[in-house]
């Protein structure tokens, strides 16, 4: 009888301490996993919102629970060791069925909450998405959006390093790894003060543009990669155009062409209350210059099924755009 209670007193430690154990080993699997796709301890730390010294010990409390190194550590870079490629193998299939039993009971449940990670770059983030996102919290009100805002390139680093799930984008995308789907049309615009040259215009040609001073968008911007296509295209290169300034939003390129700074190439949606209002005149290029928007993301499945319902839900507002 004293075994008997002896053994029931020590089920519920046994079991608290296998919880333990679970939740510690999952915690390690996440961040080795983190560390394993991006090779740098800084930005898995970013992502992990954790220090960089809590991540290196969480790694060498794995290399010691193996008794092996996972990671070659030579002149700040590292690398995979032969186990640590074992291990990742193993931890991506772990955390891939642990992401599985969480979205199958969400399923069994009827669970319609949880928070899905999106980045887009600076256009589409502040004149598409408002209306997109708010449509989709209406329709899924328990469900929050993390939202990443940069250019083209950094979004889809993002993508890459699966910092992000889903990106949407407005430069051409040349990562192979990647899938990329058409999202929208747009159409690029010259803006111009309301006494400018240009504005006695009705269209404005290619070779216009080298006559005045201009203002565009720094180096990883899709407006700024697709213009520079057009120009090509059309026999003139960015070379020739009298660069005033370069800045990091359409917001600041606005300022700068009311203030007389210059004129610029910009979507038609970003710029249509300024015209309405007298602050800018807009002029459309001749041949027309028109880009397509691109969702971005892993060839792989969406490990949450609420990454699915927002990726529907947008294609949807984009076909209906």
């Amino acid at each position: 009888m004293g075994d008997v209670t002896s053994i029931a007193r020590l089920v519920p430690s046994l079991a608290s301490t296998v919880v333990r154990m679970v939740v510690m080993s999952d915690r390690r699997l996440q961040v080795f996993h983190t560390v394993a796709q991006v090779l740098n301890f800084t930005r898995a730390a970013e992502m992990l919102h954790m220090t960089q010294p809590a991540v290196t010990h969480q790694i060498r409390q794995l290399e010691a629970d193996f008794n092996t190194r996972l990671f070659d550590r030579v002149n700040n870079k590292i690398s995979l060791t032969p186990a640590g490629e074992q291990v990742l193998d193993y931890a991506s299939r772990i955390l891939s069925l642990y992401d599985d039993m969480h979205e199958s009971v969400k399923l069994m449940t009827g669970d319609r909450s949880g928070l899905l990670s999106l980045g887009a770059s600076t256009t589409i983030a502040e004149y598409m998405l408002p209306e997109l996102l708010g449509g989709f919290r209406h329709e899924f009100p328990d469900v929050h959006v993390r939202l990443r805002v940069a250019n083209t390139d950094a979004i889809v680093a993002l993508v890459a390093d699966s910092s992000i799930d889903l990106g949407i984008v407005e430069g051409e995308v040349h990562n192979q790894n990647l899938l990329v789907e058409d999202c929208q049309m747009d159409e690029l615009v010259v803006i111009m003060p309301c006494d400018h040259e240009l504005a006695q215009q009705q269209h404005i040609e290619p070779k216009d543009l080298t006559r005045y001073p201009f203002v565009q968008r720094e180096d990883g911007s899709g407006t700024r990669s697709v213009t520079a296509t057009y120009l090509q295209n059309h026999g003139l290169n960015e070379e020739q155009l009298q660069n005033s300034f370069e800045l990091g939003s359409t917001e600041a390129i606005k300022g700068a062409v009311q203030a007389g700074l210059g004129v610029s190439i910009v979507s038609v949606a970003t710029v249509k209350k300024e015209v309405e209002l007298g602050l800018l005149v807009m002029r459309p290029l001749i041949p027309a210059l028109h880009r397509p928007f691109y969702f971005v993301r892993q060839r792989q499945q969406f490990r949450l099924r609420l990454m699915d319902e927002l990726f529907d839900f947008a294609r949807r507002y984009c076909a209906q755009g």
